[in-house]
């Protein structure tokens, strides 16, 4: 079914797969060969520096939604904002749905309105469109390239490649800055075969990621889609594959286009933006996965990650022991925190779940839906537990399906169909009740994301599945089935887009800024508080210690209704780790405490009393270290912590109650390193295995000359764990570039931009 390259490959003519050069008479040697990939093409055309292994990218187009705009804006408007220099998307498909605790939803989208219109950008109202299904629609060009603060940000299908970034990174292309990299490794996606009836792009996504993800095959790199199963695919299967690209930890992707691609802008209207893009005669590969589409069969990512991937089949048929493992996955998962069963979901020898939904920039595409109402038609979904619902990814999507009857169908099944909204995909819409299971056609199924508070004892499950087998279940009232095993005429309807609703209802500046609107701030929308430059010596406490294998931005700074706060920086802050550590607000707090009051011309040791005999301790080998050379904070360490969303608050939340730093044995994704480096965060690495670390939660952890150390790049940088005497370790912080090192010098991204415009 998938097969996965020990080495680098060469493909001819964007077919034929070659594992030694030699014997294929090929004398093009790998350093040209991999020059001939569609991915090189666009980044070379975006590259602004003269060389092609440290790229400096300029951006086509930027998007964001509303968890994220607010930030963006307020950090890019302190470093000196004066105008969106590129075309910018504001969309509101993230609402929290909170009228108390936080930000009321229309102050942040007034905010966003307004900003539009000062700075010149374009806002897209509530409901009209989740963020991805907008850009795909409106924004996505052949051989261009996109940056959008959402990590699923993806449109390798049309022809774009796009990047999911924190804030921080869409700040610099809005200031006329770079987005700095090395050149990524390209991995070519091999498509053959076709899909079964039945089988939709979720069951092939899932079955990437589940070949991928462990190993990271992909991490960091582009995935390039070739091969001549590619042309057996539709517009809309091609997308609802190429958004899950995400949850492989790849940087982007990128997919060879055709005629299918070309019908999809006739179809919006913009023939223009079509570009028929493949790999040259002779390319190269880092690494290759084959995928024989024609053996895929439905698939299910059961809780808690989209990678813990089976086929239907397979679990429908070892119900006890899958169930089992992933109990006891979830041990891990959960910390033992709430009692977690799913043995008891087995009825009757089958498989009982309580709630269906296909939503979002993976789920609510036309054709995903279309399907779904085939399936279900003249059946329903009965009276019980089971819940479906439906959430079209768009209102021109949503406006054909009404047209063409699918909504009909799926509402008399007992469906409820909704509006264009991003909720059940990051917390904050059809939480499952207490112990329930939910399947769904969205991106994510991470522990702590679809509502669960671990602390209060509530638990739910998701599983991530196609759009068409949820409607099996759906028509199967609850019980777990794959569409494989329903006799169903797929009537493949066409689509057809009507321009006139985002015509009437988005705001368009056409990139003309006009100054003298006055932004609306709401009463919760706050400025980010002062930081500090990075101290020549600095202290830091160890204030919470994570041992999971992969630690997910969900559980460093929880979604759902905690987004209510998102504009208010020290508000949502509270919530940091509160579903994976709660005591860690408290003792960040208790740290910050020493900080403040050497900002404010006071000792610290009067406001943190336990830091006496640590900085005695330290003074004895140090005793130059104290007063106008030292700062005081908090670090966390997690084994590999970043996995998921690109929302930077999971690292200024961190920053502004006082963190200086992360420690890990790896970062996740490039993103979450890049957003603790852009708020002023030491990005540390240690060597040792998270079983035998020379330090523990509570511990004082002493680096002396800490800014010489960046300044100077030293590759490793001495430390001392401070106890009864100083414990030397070595910590790394891996390649920084210059400006990289400099942004933490200051402080912060705000900082180092105050410091360079000189404003």
């Amino acid at each position: 079914m998938i097969k996965l390259y020990d080495d680098g490959v060469y493909l001819l003519h964007g077919t034929e797969i070659v594992e030694d050069p030699a014997k294929a008479g090929i004398s093009v040697s790998k350093e040209e060969a991999a020059k001939n990939t569609i991915a090189y093409g666009i980044l070379e055309a975006h590259n602004t520096s003269s060389d092609m292994k440290s790229l400096q990218i300029k951006f086509d187009k930027l998007t964001s939604h509303d968890i994220t705009f607010v930030g963006i804006i307020q950090t890019a408007r302190a470093s000196g904002l004066e105008k969106f220099p590129v075309p910018y998307v504001l969309t509101n498909c993230h609402n929290s749905l909170c009228a108390v605790g936080g930000t009321i939803n229309e102050d942040d989208h007034m905010f966003g309105l307004t900003c539009a219109k000062k700075y010149g950008g374009v806002y897209v109202p509530p409901h009209q469109a989740v963020i991805h299904q907008f850009a795909r629609e409106m924004l996505a060009g052949g051989g261009k390239m996109i940056l959008g603060s959402d990590s699923h940000t993806r449109y390798g299908a049309l022809g774009t490649m796009a990047m999911g970034e924190g804030g921080p990174e869409l700040v610099k292309q809005l200031l006329n800055k770079t987005y700095d990299i090395k050149m990524p490794g390209v991995i070519g996606i091999y498509l053959d075969g076709e899909p079964m009836k039945g089988v939709g792009p979720q069951d092939v996504a899932l079955a990437i990621i589940g070949a991928t993800f462990k190993n990271g095959y992909v991490n960091n790199k582009v995935m390039e889609f070739v091969g001549p199963g590619v042309g057996s695919l539709s517009a809309d299967f091609r997308i609802g594959i190429d958004v899950m690209t995400t949850e492989t930890t790849c940087l982007s992707s990128i997919w060879r286009t055709d005629e299918k691609i070309k019908e999809f802008y006739d179809i919006h209207g913009r023939s223009e933006d079509y570009k028929e893009l493949n790999p040259k005669d002779v390319a190269y590969y880092d690494g290759m996965v084959y995928v024989n589409l024609s053996e895929i069969k439905p698939m299910i990512a059961m809780p808690f990650h989209p990678s813990n991937v089976y086929s239907i089949d397979e679990l429908n048929e070892n119900l006890t022991d899958i169930l089992h493992d992933v109990e006891q996955k979830a041990l891990v998962s959960l910390d033992g925190a709430v009692e977690y069963s799913l043995k008891d979901k087995v009825v009757d020898g089958k498989f009982y779940v309580e709630q269906g939904i296909i939503a979002g920039c993976a789920g609510g595409g036309f054709e995903n839906i279309c399907a779904a109402a085939d399936i279900i038609k003249g059946k329903n979904i009965g009276a019980d537990a089971f819940t479906f619902s439906v959430y079209p990814a768009s209102m021109p999507v949503y406006m054909e399906l009404v047209k063409n009857g699918a909504v009909a169908d799926l509402l008399e099944a007992g469906t409820v169909v909704k509006t264009a909204f991003c909720g059940p995909c990051f917390g904050a819409g059809d939480t499952p009740a207490n112990n329930a299971f939910s399947i769904r056609h969205t991106t994510r199924n991470f522990p702590n994301r679809e509502g669960s508070k671990l602390q209060s004892g509530q638990i739910s499950s998701v599983a991530l599945m196609d759009a068409r087998s949820i409607a099996a279940t759906a028509a199967n009232k609850g019980f777990l089935t794959p569409a494989t095993a329903m006799d169903v005429e797929y009537k493949g309807q066409k689509y057809h887009f009507d321009k006139n609703i985002y015509a009437n209802r988005v705001f368009d500046s056409k990139g003309v800024a006009d100054p003298d609107v006055e932004i609306q701030f709401g009463p919760n929308i706050k400025d980010w508080p002062a930081m500090s430059a990075l101290p020549e010596n600095l202290i830091v406490k160890v204030v919470s210690e994570i041992h999971d294998p992969v630690t997910t931005t969900d559980e460093l700074i929880p979604s759902g209704e905690t987004s209510s706060y998102r504009s208010n920086p020290l508000g949502l802050a509270e919530f940091a780790l509160s579903r994976k550590d709660p005591a860690y607000v408290g003792r960040a707090k208790e740290v910050q405490a020493a900080q403040k009051a050497i900002e404010s011309g006071s000792c610290p040791l009067d406001a943190l009393e336990e830091l006496k005999p640590v900085m005695a301790k330290i003074q004895e080998t140090y005793p130059n270290v104290g007063k106008g050379n030292i700062g005081v904070g908090s670090t966390i360490f997690a084994v590999k912590p970043g996995d998921g969303s690109a929302r930077e608050q999971a690292a200024s939340c961190q920053k502004v109650l006082g963190g200086w730093a992360n420690i890990a044995n790896e970062y996740a994704t490039k993103r979450y390193r890049s957003n603790l480096i852009n708020w002023g965060m030491l990005p540390f690495l240690t060597d040792a295995e998270d079983t035998a670390l020379p330090f523990k939660n509570g511990d004082y952890i002493f680096v002396p000359d800490v800014r010489k150390a960046v300044e100077e790049k030293q590759d490793v940088i001495k430390a001392y764990v401070v106890g009864d005497d100083l414990k030397e370790i070595d910590l790394r912080l891996g390649d920084l570039t210059d400006a990289e090192r400099e942004i933490i010098l200051q402080g912060c991204l705000i900082n180092y931009y105050r410091a360079t415009s000189g404003k």
